[in-house]
């Protein structure tokens, strides 16, 4: 019974934070020069995890106590991730690349982790992810398998941010091609066409 919601908050998850930005570049660069891997990793996916879990149970507050604002953001998010799986599928017809440099002064633990809280919690745009839409998302959830989607979503940043840390030097070539980022990207517009599908369908059956 749990699979469903926990597959959900992964597959949402997953689908917002794979994008070409400063933050996945960042960790990238740390991998590539094998410099304070883990702590940079660690770092990211427990940043989003208490954003994640933070929005869940603020949410969850919120929408109990008004079922009209349950069904308003479950349209709302619905639409939000049809217009993000559109931008996903107007960029697979683009060129685009990922690359992180590995020159430079070596970096502290602490500074590394400093660097790594700018690139997540200095950008407004974390915030609308985790806290509003996945929380939102999340808190829609039966009471006893919020839990299961927060750690559905949790495990996909602690997937992802380990995969671009500790695969770095085998993934840098893959992602330095244009052509497979247009796959991914064609990946992430149609499953975020599907997550707002059942959004849709969740905003109208609580109707």
């Amino acid at each position: 019974m749990f699979f469903p919601v926990f597959t959900l908050g992964l597959a949402l998850s997953l689908g917002l934070i794979v994008a070409i930005g400063a933050q996945n570049a960042f960790v990238l660069r740390q991998g590539l020069r094998r410099e304070h891997v883990g702590s940079v990793v660690l770092f990211c996916a427990m940043a989003d995890a208490v954003l994640i879990t933070a929005g869940v149970m603020g949410m969850a507050k919120a929408l109990g106590e008004s079922p009209a604002l349950a069904r308003a953001l479950a349209l709302a998010g619905a639409a939000f991730l049809a217009f993000y799986g559109l931008q996903a599928l107007h960029r697979a017809r683009q060129a685009q690349q990922l690359q992180a440099a590995e020159g430079g002064m070596g970096l502290s633990r602490w500074a590394a982790i400093a660097q790594a809280a700018a690139f997540t919690l200095l950008n407004p745009h974390v915030y609308l992810d985790t806290v509003l839409l996945v929380g939102s998302i999340g808190a829609q959830q039966p009471v006893q398998l919020r839990w299961w989607f927060v750690m559905g979503a949790g495990t996909a940043s602690m997937l992802w941010f380990g995969l671009l840390g500790f695969g770095a030097r085998w993934l840098a070539p893959w992602f330095a091609r244009p052509r497979a980022w247009q796959v991914l990207d064609g990946l992430i517009g149609l499953t975020m066409w599907v997550l707002a599908a059942l959004l849709v369908r969740h905003g109208i059956n609580a109707s």
